[in-house]
């Protein structure tokens, strides 16, 4: 019997805010002024990956390190966030006031402290957060559990007892790794692999469509399967290069 769900962690990029345009123009521009020219594969790099810092530093030939990349890349990004180029999702805010009303709710993102929390403050939504979990927060990134992990003891309460809101692979996996029934909204409605496809409780084409079904979780209204249980501490390996 599945467990009573009582709180929500959601990712961020790309599930709450749309930065996948912006995160790539960042990071092109910083690896431009290292001596690299930014491909189409780098940008699908970043989705999901939560060492996305040291992938942009390995763009650089060595001469930069992943603490230059964060802090490059953040300042950039709070300056896109006070221009207006980084926006909610449509129906994303509904959507987190909404799963509040049941209970908890908290953030688990690789995205850099910094900017995390002048997004939350730029959507009004950081007054409603139970819990913040950025990148420095943990050791092992998307897709090990350690976010959803963290998440989940701050607010004190049992990953089974947690909804995780994700977009991509990588943080689906690491949200049911983790022991946390997955509602997916996949980014821009791309089909998810066929080893990580199964593992949400439910599926959502965006963020609209998903308050139905997030109420209904959260209200026991929905049946949703048991998630998937670990081998020894992990499951089966998907697909992690897709921030989040």
């Amino acid at each position: 019997m599945s467990a009573v769900l009582r709180a929500t962690v959601f990712d961020l990029d790309d599930t709450l805010i749309d930065t996948a345009d912006a995160w790539g123009r960042v990071c092109a521009d910083f690896t431009a002024a290292h001596g690299h020219r930014w491909r189409p594969q780098d940008g699908r790099a970043l989705h999901g990956n939560g060492q996305w810092a040291s992938y942009v530093a390995g763009l650089c030939d060595g001469r930069v390190d992943t603490t230059d990349v964060v802090e490059a890349c953040t300042d950039a990004m709070i300056v896109a966030c006070a221009a207006g180029q980084v926006r909610a999702l449509p129906g994303a805010v509904a959507l987190v006031r909404a799963a509040r009303r049941h209970g908890p709710v908290a953030v688990a993102t690789a995205s850099p402290r910094r900017f995390v929390h002048t997004v939350l403050q730029h959507l009004g939504l950081d007054g409603l957060m139970a819990a913040v979990v950025c990148g420095e927060d943990v050791t092992r990134a998307k897709p090990a559990p350690d976010p959803y992990l963290r998440a989940a003891a701050s607010i004190g309460l049992a990953p089974a007892r947690c909804l995780a809101v994700e977009d991509s692979p990588t943080g689906i996996r690491s949200a049911a790794t983790a022991g946390m029934p997955v509602l997916a909204v996949p980014r821009r409605r791309m089909t998810l692999p066929a080893d990580v496809a199964h593992l949400p409780a439910a599926h959502a084409p965006d963020a609209v469509q998903a308050l139905p079904v997030l109420t209904g979780l959260l209200s026991g209204l929905v049946d949703r399967p048991e998630p998937d249980r670990p081998v020894n501490g992990r499951i089966p390996e998907a697909d992690t290069m897709g921030i989040r």
